[in-house]
């Protein structure tokens, strides 16, 4: 997987600590499997092509790679990128089925499978960066402590939302969904931070029910009495992340009234990436989230302990 490793970094001139990578013997835990791969690969299509004929033999890596390979027969760079990306992440990239989708206060949407070939490749370029970094970074912490997380082995889909931009991805099932025509999806680093946010969401519903309800959920509710839901000002302290949802008054996508806590937590979580692979980078966090507030701090212990074996690279605030 190292050699792996390697070979994708330089397709993608990605900068990745090699060292952070998982040895090759290691046995993944959550692998998808052949069958479960020709679902994500080809239902959006009704059903196996003629060409993946060929890929039933050999062991499940062996088959995938060949489906793989099959998917994007069309466009060889993109088959190279999601086939290196499932030998260093067991991650599969496939196709999300046509569909309407309720977004709430985004209104009725419709989806349709996109391939991110082609044109379009550079999403697949941005989405296996952002998975080898979030490879990496886990697996450099988890040397630390032990973490009670998931960051490997997804079912990705993508697909292009219909005359919108919204929503750049959606996590649910241990699925995450890419929309090629996501407005957040402007960068590698914009794809990166996603991509970090939507898989607290997996781990958040895996953990027992949602956790950050339970644990999160009364500092949220503090904040927001402090608060006017659209006093920006206000809450710009609490906020772990700068962006913001325009129309209805305003806010942080974070305290968005129909989001709830669910998302202060994944936003949480994505500050928590960001603070920690910069410091991890020798660089300085100049005013960590956790030294801002009261319940900054209580919020990022709760995570860090719950998640990522407490461990905070992020020096002390101080007194």
């Amino acid at each position: 997987m190292v050699r792996s490793l390697t070979t994708l970094c330089s397709a993608l001139a990605c900068a990745v600590a090699l060292q952070g990578a998982r040895p090759a013997h290691a046995a993944p835990l959550f692998a998808i499997d052949p069958a479960m791969a020709r679902t994500i690969l080809f239902s959006a299509d009704g059903g196996l092509p003629s060409v993946a004929g060929r890929c039933l033999d050999g062991d499940a890596r062996t088959q995938i790679d060949c489906l793989l390979g099959a998917r994007f027969v069309s466009d060889a760079k993109a088959a190279r990128i999601a086939r290196d990306l499932y030998a260093t992440t067991g991650a599969v990239t496939g196709l999300l089925p046509s569909q309407d989708f309720d977004g709430a206060y985004r209104g009725n949407l419709h989806f349709v499978p996109h391939l991110p070939i082609k044109q379009d490749r550079q999403h697949l370029v941005w989405l296996a960066q952002a998975l080898v970094d979030i490879d990496a970074f886990y697996s450099s912490l988890q040397t630390q402590a032990p973490l009670d997380y998931r960051w490997t082995d997804f079912d990705v889909r993508f697909f292009r939302s219909v005359k919108r931009k919204t929503p750049s991805a959606i996590a649910q099932g241990w699925r995450i969904s890419y929309n090629v025509s996501g407005s957040l999806f402007t960068s590698a680093a914009r794809v990166r931070e996603t991509l970090v946010h939507e898989i607290f969401h997996l781990n958040d519903e895996g953990s027992d029910g949602r956790w950050s309800e339970r644990a999160l959920g009364p500092i949220y509710r503090r904040i927001l009495v402090r608060c006017d839901v659209h006093d920006l000002a206000c809450l710009a302290p609490f906020a772990p992340d700068s962006i913001v949802v325009r129309g209805k008054g305003g806010t942080y996508y974070a305290f968005m009234p129909d989001n709830g806590v669910t998302e202060y937590a994944a936003d949480l979580a994505k500050r928590y990436f960001v603070e920690q692979r910069t410091v991890l980078q020798g660089g300085t966090v100049k005013l960590p989230f956790k030294c801002r507030t009261k319940e900054n701090a209580e919020a990022w212990v709760l995570l860090a302990e719950r998640f990522f074996g407490g461990v905070d690279r992020v020096p002390a605030c101080p007194s």
